[in-house]
Order: C-alpha cells, then structure tokens, then sequence
C-alpha cells in the first residue's frame, strides 16, 4: 500500500502575499485579542480549579484555553517570542500544580464535583482532555519544553487504565469526539502505542456497545452514536462532533491499514461534499444541535454553518489526503480556507462569527469579540496559525502541491519554492530542488482552463510532471468570475446562482448596493475586476438589473462581510 506522508506545517513559511497578511493579523490581532476576553471571563483563571463568587469554571472552558496555547504554540514554531512564551508557561503551570496525584485534570470536576469524574459522558470531559493533549504536543514541539506534555501523558495514562484496562467509567465512548484524533498524535509525539490502542476502542466501541445506552441523546445520532463508525455513510448530528470523529476514523484507516474505516469514510466524505455542504464550506445547517439535516436540506438565512464545523471538516479532508491524493480533498480544504473557516474572523482580527449565514436582513449579523461558548475564536487562531499543515505531501519521489501560496518549503532536505499571488491571480510557478523526481499538482475542480509549462499526466486532479533541473514549473490557472448553481434539489436556490472567481465565493452587502430584494444578476452578464488592497483580491462589478432597470452592482468575497457594520448580505441571487 503507497504510503502518502505529511509535511509539517513548521517547515513551510509563508513568504508574501494573502496568507501572508493574513497570519500577521493573527499573529498581531487575533492572539491578543483571545487571550484578552478569556482573561476578562476567568477562563484562564478556573486553572485555579477553585470556585470563586466571581465564577465557577465550566465544563468546556479548558477546551478554549488549550486550543489557544495550541494556537500560540504554533506561532512559536514559526518566530519564537519570550513574551509569549512566558504567557503560555504560566498557564501551564497552573494546570500542572493543580493537576490531581492520579494524573487527572478538569478545572470544572476538580473544582464543582470531582466525584463525579466520568460519570458524566455528555459533560465534554474527555474534549477538553483531547485539546489539551493536542496543544501539549504543540507546545512541545514548538519550544522543547515538555512539562506540559509530560503532564497530559500521565492525565492519558489514567484515562487509558480507566477506559482500556478497566473499563470502570459509567461510560465507552466520548460524548464530544476529539480525544480520538488527539491521543492518535500523542502516539505519534511519544512512540507509546498504547494511547493509539486507546483512540481505537473509543472507535470501535462508538454505537457497538451497551454501556453508553443511559447517556445517549435520543436516538444517539446527535453525537454519531446510533450505530458503529465502520458502518455509517451518512453525516448525521452535530457537525462539530462529527468532523472530528471522522478525522480519527481518517487516523485510524491510515495507522492501522484498515479498510473498513477507509470505506466508511469515503461514504461520509462524499455524502458532505455532494449532499450537505454549503457553497462556502459550511456545515451543519441547523441550530438545533449545531447538526446537519436531510440531504440537500441548505437554507441561507438560517445557515448555522458554525465556523469550527468548517474547520472540522478541513482536518478530516486533510486526512483523506494521506489516504489518497484525490484532488476533491484539496479542493474542500481550499473552499473553507477562504470562505467558510475565514468568515469566521473579521479583517481586523479582533470579532468573530460563530455562526455564518449565507444570507442575512437588517439589521444583519453582527461580529462579537468573544460568546459564551467561545470555540470559535481560539479554532480560527489555530487554524489560520498551521494552515501550511494543508499545502503539501509526499510519496516516494513524488511531491504533491495541495495548496498555492507564496512560500519556501524543506520536505525531507529537499527545497522547495513558491512564488504566486493566489489567489489574486491564477499563476503559480513552483522551484524544486533535490530529493523529488516529479511534481503532482493540484487542478482545482473550479477551473476549466489550465497551462503546465511541462508535459504532465492528469490523475485524480493532479497534474503529474517531471521536475526540471534548471527552471521552475509553471502553473496557470484561468479564473475568471462566474456563476454557479446549487443542486436542483435545494428548492430554496432554484432560480438564483452564487458568484465564484478562483476558490473565493462572493456576496452582494446592501452598503453597495442598496436593498437586495428585487436585484438580479444577468446570467450572461460580464465582470469587471477592481483589486483591493485591503482584501488582496479583486471586488467584482457586474450590470445587473433592479425593478426592469439597468443597475450597477458591487460583490465583495464572503469572507468580508460584516466589517463594515450591520447590513444586508446575499449569496444566492436571483438571475435574469
């Protein structure tokens, strides 16, 4: 079986260009930002696991600090930083001193009801558990330091000896799924196989055992428990929860050659993409549950479309890719990349959506600078801190291109160079040197029209080429703006079409515009591009018509709406 590997997002830079800005407004904005509001909302303060009159620590608030040490860990890989740095070692001093004799940490169960230590499966007790795991490797990967890790390698030996060896938790199975995926990288990260073991039987036992029958949510689909993992081909439940799992079934395909989850996963994968998945990347289009609904079931104003549920489904993508080069995967990944995950932030860095509607009425949506449920935020960080974990992977003498931005690479001491401005543009010349025969690069499923300075076998998406010795491959992808169409079975799209140029979806907001009720597009109609600075991407202007009239119009990529106050936003429009 050909073995597809990784590149470490630490050994990719981005050099210049969208990205590039991009991670400076989370590395300058974001991170401050987050740190600011869970200081105000005595997040970092319930480490202390004590109750104070102030607050009491909440079962998911250590799953928000670790995903933002993650996130500053990752910063840390890229440019070390002793102010940071000193920021992230007083927390995790705090949970290693508070952390009980047996290995055991939860600031809420430590400070509310420590005899009630998983009893609870709903309680998020082994999310929180699984984040933390993921940002003491980060951490430790980043600085060397591993006192973090060393701490959460005893919490995952309790866990394992209560779950594994005796089996003395009043439940299997994890209620929210992401301690899988993490225990798989703390396999990875120490050489202990047997937190691998561990993540399998919370696999296998998922929807395959009796014990979880007194903690399940009607008929156990909200968390993927309705019936075992090997054996569901339809995305069902909260959208959160099932991403992450299904990365782990991805980890778990991958580590242990096992078809069955390979197979499952596929179905899983194609039933999002095909049958439940937003334009933009979204997923999950209901509130109640934060859950997916029935096939083609998308609406857009009430699109919850949370944005870690674009997230989730990226790093389950990202998997399917070490499974197999299939460009669908790569394409997914680009679609939440720059609409569905960064949507998310606001271009100042500093306000997010939890939530992203394709359409919205006055007084519109709204950004906040933290919720009450304030996942979102410190995911984005993370997310927008290691997106180079996306842009390649290798095979042999063969180095896939996933993702195109400007950026210098070592893939196992070979070098590797890109200089592009995608998206703003379509051409990407990609340099090689040492170590890779040949080049497979990523045709997006959006582009039509193609040049490859060198001859290539197209396969799976993939244009396959043999890299030159003196010069650089060039790539050039035509995108122009156009028109899409939902699936005819999304009744709420008939007669409308979105505006697409390259992998960035577009909108119309009412500033613009005026009122978007009665506006059509032309389904002929031409675009003029006019580059923005600000957004490093071109605004689209097009003719449309309003009331029978010519009319001019503005679109603006999804991804900046809602930066410059309240307002009226579409998606889908109506056409001529």
């Amino acid at each position: 079986m050909e073995e597809y590997c990784p590149v470490p997002f630490h050994n990719i830079r981005i050099t210049d260009g969208f990205w590039r800005r991009r991670q400076d407004v989370n590395r300058g904005v974001t991170l401050k930002a987050v740190f600011d509001r869970f200081s105000e909302t005595h997040r970092f303060d319930a480490l202390n696991c004590k109750r104070s009159a102030e607050y009491e620590p909440h079962i998911f608030w250590d799953s928000d600090v670790a995903k933002w040490i993650e996130g500053a860990a990752y910063l840390l890989a890229e440019e070390r930083d002793d102010e940071l740095e000193r920021l992230c070692d007083g927390l995790i001093d705090k949970i290693v001193s508070n952390q009980a004799e047996d290995g055991y940490f939860n600031s809420y169960y430590l400070a509310v009801g420590p005899e009630c230590r998983f009893t609870k499966r709903e309680n998020h007790e082994l999310y929180c558990a699984g984040h933390l795991i993921e940002a003491a490797v980060a951490y430790r990967n980043a600085t060397g330091k591993d006192a973090f890790l060393r701490s959460m390698c005893r919490y995952a030996d309790l866990i394992y000896d209560v779950f594994y060896v005796k089996n003395s938790a009043t439940f299997m199975t994890p209620g929210h799924e992401e301690i899988e995926l993490a225990l798989f990288r703390l396999a990875d990260a120490t050489g202990e196989e047997k937190y691998a073991k561990l993540a399998l039987r919370f696999l296998d036992a998922r929807g395959n055992n009796v014990k979880d029958a007194n903690h399940l949510y009607l008929d156990g689909s909200y968390d993927q428990s309705h019936k075992p993992l090997k054996k569901q081909t339809e995305a069902v439940g909260h959208a959160v929860r099932a991403g992450y799992v299904y990365s782990a079934m991805a980890d778990a395909a991958r580590r242990f050659g096992d078809g069955e989850y390979a197979a499952a996963c596929e179905k899983l994968f194609d039933n999002i993409v095909n049958c439940k998945m937003y334009v933009t990347g979204g997923i999950g289009s209901t509130g109640s549950g934060e859950a997916f609904t029935s096939d083609y079931d998308l609406p857009n104003k009430t699109a919850y479309a949370e944005t870690c549920a674009a997230i989730a489904l990226a790093y389950f993508a990202r998997r399917m890719l070490l499974l197999k080069p299939d460009s669908r995967y790569a394409d997914t990944i680009e679609r939440v990349m720059y609409n569905g995950a960064l949507s998310g932030v606001s271009l100042d860095g500093e306000k997010f959506f939890y939530s992203n509607p394709l359409e919205t009425s006055l007084p519109g949506a709204g950004r906040a600078k933290v919720f009450d449920c304030s996942c979102c935020p410190p995911n984005i960080l993370r997310f927008i801190a290691s997106i180079t974990e996306d842009f390649y992977t290798y095979s042999g003498d063969v180095l896939f291109v996933h993702q195109f931005a400007a950026s210098e690479a070592n893939v196992c001491g070979a070098s590797v160079k890109q200089e592009t401005s995608y998206p703003a543009n379509g051409e990407i010349k990609l340099a090689v040197k040492g170590g890779f025969k040949k080049a497979a690069l990523r045709i997006p499923g959006w582009c039509s029209s193609f040049t490859l300075s060198e001859p290539y076998e197209l396969i799976d998406g993939y244009a396959y080429a043999v890299i030159p010795e003196s010069r650089e491959i060039t790539l050039t992808l035509d995108m122009p703006a156009r028109l899409v169409r939902s699936h005819p079975a999304v009744t709420e799209n008939e007669g409308k079409a979105a505006v697409m140029r390259g992998p960035i979806v577009y909108c119309m907001e009412g500033k613009d515009n005026g009122s978007l009720d009665d506006i059509l597009l032309c389904k002929d109609g031409k675009f003029e591009e006019e580059y923005s600075e600000t957004l490093g991407v071109p605004l689209l202007k097009t003719t449309g018509s309003r009331g029978g009239s010519p009319a001019p119009l503005t679109l603006i990529p999804y991804f900046a709406q809602a930066n410059r106050g309240a307002d009226e936003m579409k998606v889908w429009i109506k056409t001529t």
